[in-house]
């Protein structure tokens, strides 16, 4: 994986935001509603019981927030939390009922006929066909999918699948299940059978949303062979709801050569199953803790952790994140980069929806059939926000300059990413070529875990490359050494851990607490342990360094497998890299790279040999690759994560483990051929 450079490479406060752009945002709206100076205090005030300001605190934030953000409960809580159980397992919102369902779309189509025939979603399809959908047609079939569930005995608490292309229908599925207080189980509509079967099974869905297929580089991909093969392999699912995106319906009929499987007793077409089903119905009034959703995380090892949200923590989290850090206008048109299956899914659309905003969804590759496929929707829709991962802009900036020409991105006022750390020269070139040099890029990080984000800079805030500014609002996030102390010097690396809970962070996991337990709660005591390598330079910025558990031991000596890879790509001739441990008989540890080579550049010996001592110069002698390996490509999650454990599997010939979430698994095969 890319990771970031030392802190000298990213010095240079290169983002100021005028003083126009922050008087007009939401955040300094807030701060100047409660009297706060600058980001340091707004983070205090939001986290700390401060002695003589009542509107301080953890509590006082996430009060307060509720009514600040327009958030209809249907009944009122008793208090913010009880965390009378330790942090671990803080109940937030007792006695609070609510339904997201009823804030990200009943309560639009409700208000006048603007609102009700305002665009909640605009979706483009790969083939280019644009459909746009209403908060009254979104709420109306929301309904249908509510009723089409309890036709088939789902109450309160059940688990259904959403194995399903990105289609604009995923999003009134997803609001369909909160209306019925089911649980939804969003899967990664590029996972294969294994993958599908293992949450399916987990979870236990008795009902599973799914479609004939999709396009991915101008060719159909059937996922519905994939679903049947899932359910055999994973049992439970009674009933199957088949949307039509292909065409299949008709060719089915007609007997093509590309007709799907159907099993008659269990498959029912979306047409006649939901459809058909009455448009009216009153989403349920839930319990604040009533589960909402089942995201799945893939771990480093074993079964996938099934990771359990609430209606009140996601409704909640959501919301505050896309309306103060990125910023959300009623204008606006949001693009997230992202599958229903990966959180950034339902994060974008509960966050946008609940203000009665527009999210622009998108079906294909990003570089089909152009490399200025992105570039071509932005300028088309006028988009506003444009969140995605930095591997997937260094793949784009990979193409050059020249795709980008012709392409008017000027609507852009905040970009976005997320998944893993920025190399300084990637981040430049979307700040300066895709942001035109004004838009600040809200770099977040948090996780499935939490859905939403530990570190957040709000837009009123400079920037240096590569920052993830610092912690988002209400969130009491810290660095701390391996003792659990808060590290004592600005530029001290430790490890990123949150010291209190927040509304949105898992109950549990689905398997039980005492996985979830030792997963986030048992280094420290009483803190949450994300796992990453954390920094904060003098001037108050943080940043990651990738994860703190992929530590490489040489010879006694450690180094992070981010900062070898900052080190090769500071070379001109490095695009990207990722550094793995290999065992070895002299240092036990030894220090294994591969590299993928800019346009134009020929491998060599030389080369590999100038990039050793690269990374000896900048890191130590000991630190230097025992071995650098060419590739053309790393095997890749579809948010643009490189599987680094994938790339340490196949090198030392160990089990590849859960591969669920690889996006490219020819690149496994290009790994093995590693020159």
């Amino acid at each position: 994986m890319a990771g970031n450079t030392s802190l000298e490479d990213v010095d240079e406060v290169v983002h100021e935001p005028s003083e126009e752009f922050v008087e007009s945002t939401n955040v300094y709206e807030f701060m100047q509603e409660y009297g706060i100076d600058d980001y340091e205090e707004l983070i205090e005030r939001t986290t700390t019981e401060l002695e003589g300001v009542p509107e301080s605190g953890v509590d006082w934030f996430w009060d307060e927030l509720v009514d600040y953000l327009d958030l209809e409960f249907y009944e009122e809580y008793d208090e913010v939390r009880d965390d009378s159980e330790g942090p671990q397992f803080t109940d937030w919102y007792p006695g609070g009922e609510l339904n997201i369902a009823h804030n990200a779309a009943d309560r639009h189509a409700a208000v006048d006929e603007e609102r009700r025939n305002k665009v909640a979603t605009i979706w483009e399809g790969e083939d280019g066909e644009i459909r746009e959908i209403t908060y009254h047609e979104l709420h109306r079939q929301s309904n249908q999918v509510a009723n089409a569930l309890e036709a088939r005995g789902i109450e309160t608490g059940d688990t259904v699948g959403l194995y399903m292309p990105m289609v604009p229908e995923v999003v009134s599925i997803l609001y369909g299940c909160f209306k019925v207080g089911a649980i939804a189980v969003p899967i990664f509509s590029g996972f294969g059978v294994d993958a599908a079967a293992t949450r399916i099974a987990d979870a236990e869905c008795s009902v599973l949303f799914t479609g004939d297929g999709f396009y991915r580089r101008g060719d159909p991909v059937y996922l519905k062979g994939a679903a049947d093969e899932a359910i055999e392999e994973a049992g439970y699912v009674e009933e199957t709801i088949v949307f039509d995106r292909l065409g299949s319906e008709a060719t089915r009929e007609q007997k093509s050569e590309h007709e799907i499987p159907w099993t008659d007793d269990r498959d029912e077409w979306w047409a006649d199953a939901v459809e058909t089903a009455d448009d009216a119905y009153d989403s349920k009034s839930l319990d604040s803790s009533q589960e909402s959703m089942l995201l799945y995380s893939s771990g480093t090892t074993g079964k996938p952790k099934g990771i359990v949200h609430t209606h009140a923590g996601v409704q909640v989290q959501c919301a505050k994140e896309v309306y103060f850090g990125m910023d959300l206008e009623p204008s606006d048109r949001f693009f997230w980069v992202s599958d229903i299956g990966w959180m950034m899914g339902p994060w974008t659309l509960i966050g946008t929806h609940s203000f009665g905003g527009t999210v622009f969804m998108y079906e294909g590759a990003p570089d089909y059939p152009e490399p200025d496929r992105f570039w071509e929707m932005i300028d088309r829709h006028k988009l506003t926000q444009f969140g995605i991962s930095p591997t997937a802009i260094r793949a784009l900036r990979k193409h050059g300059d020249d795709w980008l020409e012709g392409h008017d991105l000027s609507s852009l006022r905040l970009l976005g990413s997320t998944g893993e750390p920025w190399d300084p020269e990637s981040w430049r070139w979307f700040y300066e070529n895709v942001g035109g040099g004004e838009a600040p890029i809200i770099n977040i990080s948090g996780g499935t875990e939490i859905c939403g984000c530990f570190l957040m800079p709000m837009p009123t805030e400079p920037l240096k490359p590569c920052t993830l500014g610092g912690p988002g609002l209400g969130m009491d996030i810290d660095i701390v050494d391996r003792e659990g102390n808060s590290v004592k010097e600005d530029n001290e690396r430790g490890y990123l851990v949150a010291r209190d809970s927040c509304p949105s962070m898992t109950k549990s996991l689905w398997s039980g607490d005492e996985r979830y337990l030792n997963e986030y709660w048992s280094t420290f005591e009483d803190m949450w342990n994300h796992g990453d390598w954390a920094q904060k330079d003098d001037d108050g910025f943080w940043f990651l360094h990738g994860r703190a558990d992929d530590a490489l031991n040489v010879a006694g000596r450690k180094v992070g497998p981010a900062e070898v890879e900052g080190a090769l790509i500071d070379h001109e001739a490095v695009n990207q890299a990722a550094a793995i441990g290999a065992p070895d008989d002299t240092t036990g540890t030894a220090v294994v790279t591969y590299v993928i080579l800019e346009d134009g550049v020929e491998e060599s010996d030389d080369l590999r040999d100038e990039l050793r001592g690269q990374v000896g110069e900048e890191l130590g002698k000991p630190f230097r690759p025992r071995e650098v390996l060419f590739v053309d490509e790393f095997p890749k999650t579809q948010s643009g994560k490189i599987i680094r454990r994938a790339i340490e599997a196949t090198y030392t010939g160990e089990d590849l483990g859960d591969m669920s979430s690889i996006e490219n698994p020819e690149a496994l095969e290009e790994l093995e051929d590693a020159r």
